[in-house]
């Protein structure tokens, strides 16, 4: 698995930086579907943290679909998005644009900053796809 960091001064938990940074990789390409991701032993070895961490990041993972384990094989970027209805998708995609609206006002970045910002971060993840995919 390409780098995955922890920051010990972040307020997050450090299963839900696992869960974030392993969505991320995907989503710009760094870990492809199918691939496989590390043991929870090894990642929780290599991050110095407690397995149950790194369980809890991956069975998170694994009920949102973005994961699956395949018994007596290990755990896998899964074949394809986990199929939403539009409802719930339209609540999660919400709820993390309040966490970054927030997050910019509270930086005082302007609307027109913030807007720019996402805008250019979804333009880098797009780029990075395979041709034919979209994130």
């Amino acid at each position: 698995m390409p780098i995955l960091r922890i920051d010990s001064s972040d307020a997050r938990p450090i299963w839900r930086q696992i869960e974030e940074g392993v969505r991320h990789l995907v989503a710009r390409g760094a870990l492809a579907t199918g691939a496989a991701v590390p043991s929870v032993r090894d990642l929780a070895r290599e991050l110095q943290i407690n397995p149950a961490t790194v369980s809890k990041a991956y069975q998170r993972l694994t009920d949102a679909g973005v994961l699956a384990v395949r018994r007596g094989e290990g755990t896998f970027v899964a074949d394809a998005p986990p199929p939403l209805a539009d409802d719930g998708r339209t609540l999660r995609l919400r709820e993390e644009a309040v966490r970054y609206a927030s997050l910019a006002v509270t930086l005082g970045a302007t609307r027109e900053e913030a807007v720019e910002t996402l805008e250019d971060t979804w333009l880098s993840l797009v780029e990075t796809q395979p041709v034919g995919e979209e994130a």
